[in-house]
C-alpha cells in the first residue's frame, strides 16, 4: 500500500530526526505508520508498547533494528527479575497484611466509623497510586478519596493516618527475598524508575501516548538528551485519567502531525466520529475511507454491544442470556463478580474491602446512599440490577459467559473495546444524556446542559469500534442536543 500524504510528512520528519508527536485518529493505521518509519532507518529503535499483546504483535511488524517491549520488559530485565520470587506469591486478604504491618484498630474520622479492612485497603491503594505518578515520595495525595470522606478536612484525618503505614508498605517492597506485602508487576517498574533509567537506543517510539501514566511518561521524556522521541496515540481517546493516566501528547516540545485518514470504516461513520470529536475539543477531523461503506441504523443482531458502565454491560448479559443468546463479556467478568459477592456480603449482613462499597456498613445504608446522597448516584444502577436479580442471579449468569470466539455477541465496556474493533456494533441504553441546566427555551422546556468532554471521548471511542454498520442507541440522545451538530 503506497503511503498516504501524512504518513510520508511524518516519515520525512522522522528522518530529519525532529521529535515527533503524531495524532493518530481511529482507525488510521498508526502502527502500519510507526513499522514504515522504522524502515527508513538502521538506526537502533525500541517500541514502547501499551500492553504485551501489542508489543508481540508489533515485533511481527517492524523490522529487526526495532525492540519491541512494554515498559514493564524493560523494568523486569533491569530489576524486576531481583523479585522473581515475591511476583508469584499466593493473594492474600488486604486486611492481614494491614495487620502484618501493625494496622489493627477501626479509627473514627467524622461520624463515620473507618473499619480496620477499610484502612488495609486504602493503604494499598496508596501505594498503588504513588507507583502510577512521577513522584519521588508517598505523600497525602496519593491516599484515595473514599465515599463519604470526600470533605478535605477529613480526608486530611484519613491521610495523616494511612501515609506512615504506606511508607511501612514500600519498605516491605523493596526486600527482593522476603515481605508481608505482595508484590507486582508496578512495584518494580516504580523502582526501575527511580533509578532514573537511560534506555540505550538512538528512537524510541511510544505508542497509546494519551493513555500514558506518569511514571512511564518520565521515563520516556528523560531519553530526550540521547534519543530520538516519537510518541504517537489519539487524544481524543484519552479516557483513563481516571486511573492516574495523563495526555502527553498535545504539550508535547517537538513536531506536531496527524495521520487522520481512517481505513476501518467510511465516510458516513466519519461524520459521527467528528461529532463527538467536536464535543471534545479534539485536535483532529477524520476521513473515512469511500470503499469501506459503514452506515448508520438499527442493527438486529449486533457483533458487540458496548456499554457505559460495568453494570450497564450486567444487565445486557443477562438480558442476552435469557434470550438464549451465547454472550461474551469482554475482558471477562472478573469485576463483575466482585462487585456482585461485595453487594452479596452486604446483603448478608457482612462488612465488604470492595473500594467502592468499603465504608457501607449494610445494604440499606448502600441504598439509602445511592438513593438520596448526590454523590451516590452512579451506585444506583448497581442497586437496581441487584435489587431486580438478586446476586445469586447475577452470579449464575456470569458464571454461563462464552468464550469470545463462541460467543454470538461481546458485550463491552467502550473502556475495554478501546483498540478493538467488530463488523456490527450497537451502543447500549447507558450512555444516559447530560442533565437539563436551569435555562429554558422558548417554549419553556429545559435546555440541555453541556456535554462533558470526558464523556464526549468516550463516546468517540464507542461509535469508531465498527466496520459495516452502528446503532448509535444510547446515544441517540445526542440527535437532539443543540450541541450535536459541528
Amino acid at each position: 500500500m503506497n503511503p498516504t500524504d501524512e504518513q510520508s510528512a511524518a516519515a520525512d520528519a522522522f528522518h530529519a530526526g525532529q521529535h515527533l508527536a503524531l495524532q493518530a485518529g481511529a482507525g488510521t493505521g498508526k502502527t502500519t505508520t510507526l513499522a514504515l518509519l522504522a524502515r527508513t532507518t538502521q538506526r537502533r529503535g525500541r517500541y514502547l508498547a501499551y500492553n504485551r499483546a501489542i508489543a508481540q504483535d508489533a515485533t511481527a511488524r517492524f523490522p529487526k533494528n526495532v525492540r519491541c517491549k512494554t515498559a514493564h520488559a524493560l523494568a523486569y530485565a533491569a530489576v524486576g527479575h531481583r523479585y522473581t520470587q515475591r511476583l508469584n506469591a499466593p493473594r492474600r486478604p488486604a486486611w492481614q497484611t494491614g495487620q502484618a504491618l501493625g494496622l489493627t484498630q477501626a479509627i473514627r474520622i467524622g461520624e463515620r466509623e473507618v473499619s480496620q479492612r477499610a484502612l488495609s485497603n486504602a493503604v494499598l491503594r496508596t501505594v498503588t497510586q504513588f507507583c502510577h505518578t512521577a513522584d519521588p515520595e508517598i505523600s497525602r495525595h496519593h491516599v484515595p478519596r473514599l465515599r463519604g470522606l470526600e470533605d478535605q478536612d477529613l480526608h486530611n484525618q484519613l491521610a495523616a493516618h494511612i501515609v506512615p503505614f504506606a511508607h511501612k508498605v514500600w519498605t516491605d517492597l523493596q526486600n527482593p527475598d522476603d515481605g508481608c506485602v505482595r508484590f507486582d508487576h508496578d512495584h518494580y517498574l516504580k523502582i526501575w524508575a527511580l533509578t532514573q533509567p537511560r534506555i540505550d537506543a538512538d528512537f524510541l517510539l511510544l505508542d497509546e501516548a494519551q493513555d500514558t501514566n506518569p511514571v512511564v511518561e518520565q521515563i520516556f521524556l528523560n531519553q530526550r538528551d540521547h534519543a530520538q522521541l516519537v510518541m504517537v496515540g489519539d487524544s481524543a481517546q484519552a479516557i483513563y485519567h481516571w486511573r492516574g493516566a495523563k495526555d502527553i501528547m498535545t504539550g508535547f516540545d517537538g513536531t506536531q502531525l496527524a495521520l487522520s485518514q481512517s481505513f476501518r470504516f467510511g465516510p458516513h461513520l466519519a461524520r459521527e466520529a467528528n461529532r463527538w470529536l467536536h464535543l471534545a475539543n479534539a485536535p483532529i477531523r477524520l476521513t473515512g475511507t469511500p470503499a469501506v461503506p459503514t452506515e448508520l441504523g438499527y442493527v438486529d443482531r449486533p457483533d458487540a454491544v458496548l456499554c457505559r458502565t460495568n453494570v450497564g454491560a450486567m444487565t445486557q448479559v443477562m438480558d442476552l442470556l435469557a434470550a438464549g443468546c451465547r454472550t461474551a463479556l469482554g475482558g471477562g467478568g472478573d469485576s463483575l463478580r466482585t462487585l456482585a459477592q461485595a453487594a452479596r456480603d452486604l446483603k448478608e449482613g457482612r462488612r465488604t474491602n470492595h473500594p467502592e462499597l468499603v465504608l457501607f456498613p449494610s445494604w440499606g445504608a448502600l441504598q439509602d446512599y445511592a438513593a438520596h446522597d448526590p454523590a451516590g448516584r452512579d451506585l444506583q444502577p448497581l442497586v437496581d440490577l441487584v435489587d431486580t436479580h438478586g446476586t445469586d442471579a447475577i452470579l449464575a449468569a456470569l458464571a454461563r459467559l462464552s468464550p469470545e470466539n463462541h460467543a454470538e455477541v461481546t458485550v463491552s465496556t467502550a473502556h475495554k473495546a478501546k483498540g478493538r474493533e467488530w463488523a456490527r456494533v450497537k451502543i447500549a441504553d447507558d450512555f444516559t444524556p447530560p442533565k437539563d441546566s436551569e435555562s429554558t427555551d422558548g417554549t419553556g422546556r429545559s435546555v440541555p446542559g453541556p456535554i462533558d468532554d470526558g464523556e464526549a471521548r468516550l463516546a468517540y471511542v464507542a461509535v469508531t469500534r465498527t466496520r459495516q454498520r452502528l446503532d448509535l442507541g444510547g446515544l441517540s440522545w445526542v440527535n437532539d442536543h443543540p450541541d450535536g451538530s459541528e
